[in-house]
Parts: C-alpha cells; sequence; structure tokens
C-alpha cells in the first residue's frame, strides 16, 4: 500500500507520498526500486497516487497523451476528467472492475490526491471528488498521517515540512508505509 499527504497552508499546497511498494509479504524499498515515485505532473497539476503500482504507469501514459482533455480547477472538473479517465481505464488499459453486487458504481480501484495552484483535492475510487480546506491522506498509514497534520497545521511549520513530517509519522507506525518521503509544492492562486 502507500501513504499520501496533501498540505494548504500559507499560499503554498505541499504534495508528499511515501516510497515503498508491496509485493504480497515483500517489500520493495527506493533503495532497490528505480522508479519508486508515487507523484506524478499532469499539466500544472500533482497527482500522488495510492493502488497498484500500475496505476502510477497509466496515469502517466494517459495524461501524457496530447488528445486528452484535463480540467483540474474545481470539483466538476476534476469529475468530468475522472469519468472520461474511467472509461478509458476500461477500453485502453483492461481495468477488471471485478465490483461487489452491492456497489452501485463501478470502482476506478485507484485513490489520488491532486495540487495544484487552485487548491488541494481527493478523488477516491468511486470516482467522489472533494476538495479540502487545509490538509488530507489518503493509505494505509493516512490516520496516522491525519493525527500529525492536525497537531502540527497551527505551528509555524510550512505545508511542506508539515505534508513531509505527516508521511514520517505513518512510516513510523504503519508497515505499509516507507522511507524516504517525496514531497512538491506549488504555489497557490492568490
Amino acid at each position: 500500500m502507500t501513504t499520501l499527504a496533501v498540505v494548504k497552508k500559507d499560499g503554498v499546497a505541499a504534495i508528499a507520498a511515501d516510497t515503498l511498494t508491496k509485493w504480497g509479504s515483500l517489500k520493495e524499498s527506493a533503495d532497490y526500486v528505480v522508479n519508486h515515485g508515487k507523484i506524478l505532473q499532469a499539466g500544472d497539476s500533482l497527482i500522488a497516487v495510492t493502488g497498484y503500482t500500475t496505476f502510477i504507469s497509466i496515469l502517466k501514459d494517459y495524461f501524457a497523451q496530447p488528445e486528452i482533455e484535463t480540467d483540474f480547477t474545481d470539483v466538476a472538473g476534476i469529475f468530468r476528467t475522472w469519468q472520461q479517465l474511467h472509461a478509458s481505464l476500461k477500453e485502453r488499459y483492461f481495468l477488471q472492475s471485478g465490483e461487489d453486487k452491492d456497489d452501485d458504481i463501478e470502482s476506478s480501484q485507484v485513490d489520488v490526491l491532486i495540487a495544484n495552484q487552485h487548491g488541494i483535492f481527493g478523488v477516491a475510487e468511486h470516482r467522489s471528488v472533494q476538495e479540502f480546506s487545509r490538509f488530507y491522506s489518503y493509505g494505509s498509514g493516512s490516520e496516522l498521517a491525519m493525527g500529525a497534520m492536525y497537531a502540527l497545521y497551527s505551528s509555524p511549520l510550512t505545508a511542506e515540512q508539515i505534508a513531509r513530517r505527516a508521511i514520517e509519522a505513518a512510516a513510523e507506525f504503519d508497515d505499509r508505509t516507507g522511507l524516504p518521503v517525496h514531497v512538491r509544492t506549488i504555489n497557490l492562486r492568490v
């Protein structure tokens, strides 16, 4: 699994991810895996990915296509972008939904956090989109990361420092989160 965090503070958005991947009980750390990054760039947006590692390659490939139209400016635009992505996941990337019959909506099987000049957002596996006012976390260590961000947010630390410490806290106590931390920042539109 993985842990992601996103923080918005003092005109800056920071997005962070751990670098551990797992294959069953096998830990694949950044010391052994060169392509361990879980944050990618799509236009002017930074996207952190949790779920199967294949989704990082899929999203990089999908958003690199010049004909793909994206809108990451607000919740509605992100939702429309993710609906188009979901259709492509099924047609081009062979997503197997394997849905639970109790689910009303087909899953994209990936959760992401997004940071850009417009704010910080999250897209859950059923394509529900949320905009966050201060911070949020997804992944196996998300509860630990959320607690750390809550405790640190009113401190003098920057958005980048808070996001980094959130992932470090998760890595300390969650066996599916590992260091080093990868953090990127972006200036918010004022």
